[in-house]
């Protein structure tokens, strides 16, 4: 319970602060970013189980794949990291340009206690946050500046 209300509380700040930008900012596209296929594939990749990817389809459409994909990731590799994420929902069809992903470890180097990744979808993202053997996700609307996390994220250069 404690660790529920660790993951709800930043996450429904989030959804709050989207609601406090500036009107001055310019909207982010509402295109649904169209799904790329990476031509390397990592090693045992797992296949999501449950629906399929709709590039036509709002956030919301694709809420299940995105937990199935990350649900199959996590029964396949229960220790999986921010590269393992971003990687597996590329290879399952995600767009990498439009994730997010926070880092595997805090700036004092030891490892964290969870991690966050995105994948930006129009003006919604999917937010999928794993530790500690826990998995959430939710659908919430971009943020004014156009990213889906609030604070510090990595590059995804992989």
């Amino acid at each position: 319970m404690r660790w529920a209300l660790g993951v709800l509380v930043p996450v429904a700040l989030t959804v709050v602060l989207a609601g406090c930008t500036p009107s001055s900012n310019p909207a982010p596209s509402s295109a649904a970013p169209s799904p790329s296929v990476s031509s390397a594939t990592p090693t045992a990749a797992p296949t999501a189980t449950a629906g399929a990817l709709d590039p036509s389809g709002s956030a919301a459409d694709n809420k299940a794949f995105f937990d199935s994909v990350n649900q199959a990731l996590i029964a396949s590799n229960p220790g999986a990291g921010g590269q393992d994420f971003t990687s597996n929902l590329r290879t399952n069809g995600f767009d990498i340009a439009a994730m997010q992903v926070t880092p595997d470890t805090t700036t004092v180097g030891v490892a964290a206690d969870s991690i966050q990744f995105s994948v930006r979808w129009g003006d919604d993202c999917l937010i999928g946050q794993y530790g500690q053997g826990h998995y959430e996700s939710l659908v919430a609307p971009a943020l004014g500046t156009g990213a889906c996390l609030v604070g510090q994220t990595r590059a995804i250069d992989w």
